[in-house]
Formats: structure tokens, C-alpha cells, sequence
């Protein structure tokens, strides 16, 4: 079985261009992913990391980590997470 990447222009700040908010991405990988979700974004990170994109390589990462937050069924009540 294949997963089907999503293909993202991470060539741009689609943050500043577009008013995107990593919210707004990680609904969309988990909407078009599933479970599956959190290894695209890592896939997106690494692939921004590889293209020497260091503000993209952070932004997908903070996609990765809230992806995670909004899967678990028990998060954390109270507090920061960083």
C-alpha cells in the first residue's frame, strides 16, 4: 500500500503570503492523512531541511508537534507545551 504525498510549495512562506496558520495545516494533513499525518509533516520538514529552508523546516516541525497534541485523546489540561 502507498500513502499519496501532498504536494506543498514549500518554496514560499505560506504563513506570510496566505494568512495559513499551522492550525490550518495540520487539519489539512490529518483531513487528507489520517493517522498517517504526522510522518507527511515530518516528511515536509525534513524535505524543507534538505532545500536549506530553515524557517519552513521549523514551521512543518511545529505542524508535526501540534499534529501530535490534537491526536491524543488525554492532553495535557494545564501548562505551556513547548
Amino acid at each position: 500500500m502507498t500513502i499519496p504525498t501532498l504536494r506543498i510549495d514549500t518554496s514560499r512562506s505560506r504563513a506570510a503570503d496566505s494568512g495559513v496558520s499551522p492550525y490550518d495545516d495540520a487539519e489539512a494533513l490529518i483531513e487528507r492523512f489520517g493517522m498517517h499525518a504526522g510522518f507527511e509533516a515530518a516528511a515536509l520538514a525534513e524535505h524543507s531541511r534538505s532545500l536549506g529552508n530553515h524557517v519552513h523546516f521549523c514551521r512543518w516541525r511545529q505542524v508535526e508537534r501540534l499534529i501530535v497534541t490534537l491526536s491524543d485523546p488525554a492532553p495535557v489540561p494545564t501548562g505551556c507545551v513547548h
